[in-house]
């Protein structure tokens, strides 16, 4: 993955119309989430803009509670590719990924943004885009190759994270199926549910007509 560089303040204040008071100033609410579980009761210092969020018995997150400029996220958002974070907080330098954003369902208007605090010991999940390469047997024989799957899930070290999953087509005949468990990429586990179907190469009118044209000749032969 490629890196993004994105600068932050931490905010205390919490609620609607909190968050709606940051959006007219430009601003977007943004919540990370602590990539590691701590151990209950957490006696550490809390930061400005932290929290300590219980999700199981004595297990927490420590949250941190943050707003960034709306145009400093734009190309971060509004691309197909994929980005790990480099944060500053006030001098803090952290590491994320983009977990969730929401929009608003009218205006499009970016409502709030989580991430994830990752780091190079513990692996995280993410969608990877799919790019297909190669010319498929398939199609040379008058099909049409479609993409089903435009992003996998991948879990890896964020480290290992390419920007893109490269599949090879050259191989994928007629009429056949390209499945999640036929896939296979060094340092990662794929997530998806292994008969997905990826990619297939569809038996169009035109290959239908040829093969009957052929079979037909075929028979007169005979």
């Amino acid at each position: 993955m490629k890196s993004y560089e994105l600068t932050a303040e931490p905010r205390t204040v919490t609620g609607k119309k909190a968050a709606k008071a940051l959006r007219e100033q430009g601003l977007i609410p943004v919540v990370m989430n602590g990539g590691n579980a701590v151990e209950l009761p957490y006696n550490n210092p809390l930061h400005d803009g932290e929290r300590v969020v219980e999700i199981a018995d004595h297990k927490a997150l420590v949250t941190t509670l943050l707003s960034v400029k709306s145009e400093d996220v734009r190309n971060l958002i509004y691309t197909p590719d994929i980005f790990y974070i480099n944060l500053d907080v006030h001098g803090s330098k952290k590491t994320a990924i983009l977990k969730e954003v929401q929009f608003h369902p009218v205006k499009e208007q970016i409502l709030h943004i989580d991430l994830q605090e990752v780091d190079d010991k513990k692996p995280v999940v993410i969608e990877v885009p799919v790019k297909l390469e190669g010319h498929a047997e398939g199609v040379k024989a008058g099909g049409k190759l479609t993409l089903s799957m435009k992003k996998l899930k991948v879990k890896a070290l964020y480290t290992a994270v390419p920007e893109r999953l490269v599949i090879n087509v050259d191989n994928l005949g007629l009429g056949k199926t390209m499945q999640v468990g036929d896939l296979h990429f060094e340092g990662l586990e794929l997530m998806n549910a292994k008969n997905a179907v990826v990619c297939a190469v569809q038996l169009t009118r035109a290959a239908r007509g040829a093969a009957a044209a052929a079979a037909a000749d075929t028979a007169a032969a005979k």
